[in-house]
């Protein structure tokens, strides 16, 4: 007990509540029936480079009944990734869309015959900084928007700036990507999207903590203790980004930096303080006429070809008939 208090007393803040992103939590139950209209699997993972065909297929698991599964990816290696995935989907699901740029994919995938409730289809792209796409790595964001079974989504993968002291950069760039993506010849009298999901390697880390107090924590299955000292709750709890937006409770072990191979966190000579870099978001535009319901969020712990570990969510959709379409 002693210890574990002292543990405790480690994690400044850490019941502090934060307005800018609203923590909603995880109703386990999803009956892919009557209590929704459009059920989406959503993961971000940052591949390292690397790949091994039998991580692919556990990163797309079994999603027979889900609606729609979107998969961003971020240093993506030079293999063709778009035909591993579809080998691994092709008795499931068929491509509905991607947006590419370099190491920065994202890949919107359907059930058979689902290409049949698209009435639009857009992607679109933006780099930020300097010279990552020279060693593959490179920085911005890669969207898609789609009208599914009427209802408007936009979907935004990003790789945001590394290394603790950058954000400030990193609010700029989500900023200015929140901004330019679809700017071109928009349409003022075009629908918005009624809902946002933002996914990626956002890059966002544990401030004021070290790495070892951090560690202690995590072994001991206090890891929701450092979600106050999370940066990405932090500048939007300032208002700085991401106003609006809801992201399921971080109940999940930080996904960021593993030894390459292995569920051990960095033993390289820098020792990276563990962190929760790779998250998915999700803003509605009007809640009066969509219901959203988080099913699931959550790490994908046995994928481990990495330094990342992936992250999963199981957000359904809900239409509200009594407001005019």
């Amino acid at each position: 007990m002693k210890a574990k208090r002292k543990l405790l007393a480690v994690a400044n803040n850490e019941t502090a509540t934060h307005e800018g992103i609203k923590t909603v939590g995880v109703d386990n139950r999803c009956d892919f029936s009557s209590s929704s209209d459009v059920c989406i699997c959503i993961v971000t993972w940052n591949m390292n480079g690397q790949v091994c065909y039998e991580d692919i297929e556990k990163l797309v698991g079994r999603e027979g009944k889900i609606d729609l599964l979107v998969i961003g990816l971020q240093e993506v290696p030079r293999d063709n990734i778009s035909q591993l995935l579809q080998k691994a989907l092709v008795d499931t699901h068929i491509l509905l869309g991607k947006a590419v740029m370099q190491s920065l994919q994202l890949y919107v995938y359907g059930p058979k015959n689902s290409d049949l409730f698209i009435t639009e289809l857009k992607v679109d792209r933006h780099a930020v900084g300097g010279f990552g796409g020279l060693i593959r790595r490179k920085k911005g964001a890669v969207a898609v928007r789609i009208n599914y079974k009427g209802i408007h989504m936009v979907f935004i993968s990003c790789h945001l700036s590394a290394h603790a002291h950058n954000v400030e950069e990193r609010n700029a760039q989500s900023r200015h990507i929140s901004h330019s993506l679809f700017s071109k010849n928009r349409n003022p009298y075009a629908r918005s999207a009624q809902i946002t999901v933002w996914l990626g390697d956002l890059n966002y880390r544990l401030q004021g903590i070290n790495t070892f107090p951090a560690r202690n924590l995590i072994k001991n299955n206090l890891h929701q203790l450092l979600t106050g000292k999370d940066q990405l709750l932090q500048e939007a709890e300032r208002g700085q980004i991401f106003n609006g937006y809801c992201e399921g409770t971080l109940a999940f072990k930080p996904t960021y930096k593993y030894d390459v191979g292995s569920s051990d966190y960095d033993t390289s000579y820098k020792v990276r303080v563990p962190s929760w870099t790779d998250r998915i978001l999700f803003k509605i535009d009007d809640l009066d006429e969509i219901d959203a319901t988080l099913h699931s969020y959550e790490s994908m712990d046995l994928i481990d070809s990495s330094d990342h570990k992936p992250v999963k969510a199981h957000l359904c959709l809900k239409v509200n008939k009594t407001v005019e379409q």
